[in-house]
């Protein structure tokens, strides 16, 4: 049975401003659990992705305990309703509950849901409400419980990511001139400002324009602009980690090459 690689998450260099949610007592927000991890003798400390308040650290107050109502209730990749209380950034778990309604990840789709967790536990600030994201979310653990191709899953969740926390721009207009990016032009992107025409001394991943048009439109039927896709996001999620590795990305790169 596959497990979760460990995550060591770095706190976000970028954050949008947003609403605290510290001393606000929440009932039933749809949320899934990232991550977890021991705290004390019988407790967890719990990382979930929330619909309206974004990602947040919670105290699982006796969840390790053999009969405790948490311990079968904290999986993830599971629709939860979850409710938590507490003045401090680590605020306490209330209730959580399982909603269903998905169909369980399994074998290779199962790493890739691991892989989705720890992006989103390494890139997003806490706090920080994106509806839209766990949306994205809950389209992308669907789409990979119904068996679709795994490459082509991930990128479209890979761009959703950067474009929701406000660190990728329009891949269809020239960061430049606001022009249009043309099919048949060699670009690069920079993880700051977007497209540009590629030069000779550039190091960055040249991908053609048709690449960029196509991930715009979600279109990942050409067997080029996926081989272009997946260099040209291993490239920006590097820059946007500043460096910190992916543990899940490179167990998925020697069983798949995704």
């Amino acid at each position: 049975m596959l497990t979760a690689p460990p995550v060591q998450p770095p706190q976000p260099a970028r954050k949008r401003s947003a609403p605290r949610t510290v001393g606000t007592r929440v009932t039933a927000q749809p949320a899934f659990v990232l991550h977890s991890y021991p705290y004390k003798e019988t407790s967890l400390i719990v990382e979930l992705l929330t619909r309206d308040f974004g990602r947040v650290a919670l105290i699982a107050k006796g969840a390790k305990r053999p009969h405790s109502q948490l311990r079968g209730v904290l999986q993830t990749f599971q629709p939860l309703s979850a409710g938590w209380a507490g003045k401090n950034e680590l605020r306490t778990l209330t209730d959580a509950d399982w909603v269903g309604g998905l169909l369980p990840l399994e074998k290779t789709a199962l790493l890739c849901g691991f892989y989705l967790n720890e992006l989103l536990v390494k890139l997003l600030a806490r706090d920080d409400a994106h509806p839209k994201l766990f949306d994205h979310y809950v389209a992308t653990l669907n789409q990979l419980a119904h068996n679709e191709p795994p490459p082509i899953v991930l990128r479209k969740f890979e761009t959703a990511l950067l474009k929701e926390t406000g660190v990728a721009a329009d891949l269809a207009r020239c960061a430049d001139t606001r022009a249009k990016v043309k099919a048949g032009i060699a670009y690069v992107v920079d993880p700051e400002r977007g497209p540009r025409p590629a030069r000779d001394d550039d190091t960055a991943p040249r991908v053609a324009g048709k690449t960029l048009l196509d991930m715009e439109r979600e279109d990942y039927s050409d067997p080029a602009t996926q081989a272009q896709s997946k260099q040209l996001m291993r490239f920006l999620l590097a820059w946007h980690l500043n460096g910190a590795p992916l543990n899940t990305r490179q167990i998925l790169i020697d069983l798949m090459q995704l």
